[in-house]
């Protein structure tokens, strides 16, 4: 039971850093001109550099290439996924928001994940696991729509916005499971490295595309340039090396309640360092997704009921 709870901790700590990106991207959109896609290639290439390089210095490179050997394709669905979902969730932030992107994204990858662990199972959901599933959800709705009430996207595309959500979530439900099915089987570093560098190799002609177009590529300073090392190496490489390792042991379900944990550290990070005031129904919102995650159920806790 131990393990499963430290698996359930890794994962939200990954929401909790995650939560500190959007803020990040927009910034870098503001100050620089960077695209979603331009960022999105960056966060990749300097995660996949530093898994690289920290694989190499602990001598689990050879870990790193048997992976890719033995698991080709999950190893390079994941690493896909992973680049899919971070660029669509920012150009949708991009197009529609904060608030709706979070809302669509985040919200529906827990039904999805569910929904497949139980039909594959034949069971259906337990009471408390629809009741974590529920608080999480109406948490969620009260925090993202709330703490971003009346923020505008920079590039106002409403329509085009929902649906980039949308298929985000459906991606990031999708990703979250094959590596859950992966982690349990193969060296967490390993997993990370391999994904990240795919996610990398999809991104990176992004790079010169925006160079071709004579767009801004690179930051304008030092202050640009530490907030994308801050990107590829805490909200990537780290968060998703915390993701794998904890994915080990705890369910997608569980996982994707767990990361609900990022529009709340998104929220505390705006009152504390822009100066922003929330209105109570968000701060009962973010006490919502405390309360889901605290009840999720672990691996080793009854979660469903089989169908009759």
């Amino acid at each position: 039971m131990t393990s499963t709870r430290v698996g359930l901790l890794q994962i939200c700590l990954a929401g909790v850093l995650w939560g500190t990106g959007g803020v990040v991207v927009t910034v870098l959109h503001e100050r620089d001109g960077l695209t979603a896609m331009t960022v999105s290639a960056w966060r990749m290439l300097v995660a996949a550099v530093a898994l690289i390089g920290f694989a190499v210095v602990i001598r689990r490179w050879s870990a790193v290439v048997r992976t890719a050997r033995a698991h080709p394709l999950l190893v390079a669905l994941t690493g896909l996924g992973t680049a899919a979902y971070q660029a669509l969730y920012f150009l949708s932030v991009l197009t529609v928001g904060v608030s709706v992107s979070t809302v669509v994204a985040l919200g529906i990858a827990p039904l999805l994940a569910t929904a497949w662990e139980h039909g594959r199972a034949r069971s259906r959901p337990a009471r408390r696991q629809l009741l974590v599933i529920t608080a999480g959800l109406a948490g969620l709705v009260l925090i993202s729509t709330l703490a971003h009430e009346g923020r505008g996207a920079p590039l106002d595309r409403p329509v085009l916005g929902l649906l980039l959500a949308l298929v985000a979530g459906v991606v990031y439900a999708a990703t979250t499971l094959v590596g859950r099915h992966l982690a349990t089987r193969v060296d967490p570093v390993a997993l990370t490295t391999g994904a990240t560098a795919t996610g990398a190799a999809v991104l990176v002609p992004f790079l010169v595309t925006a160079v071709s177009a004579s767009d801004p590529v690179g930051p304008s300073g030092a202050g640009s340039a530490a907030l994308l090392l801050y990107l590829g190496v805490a909200t990537m490489a780290l968060a998703y090396g915390l993701l794998y390792l904890g994915l080990r042991t705890t369910p997608g379900s569980s996982a994707t309640i767990a990361t609900l944990l990022e529009p709340v550290a998104a929220a505390v990070l705006a009152v504390a360092v822009l100066g922003e005031r929330l209105p109570w129904p968000a701060w009962a919102g973010g006490a919502l997704i405390l309360v889901a995650v605290a009840l999720t159920p672990s691996s080793r806790e009854p979660s469903a009921h089989p169908l009759t």
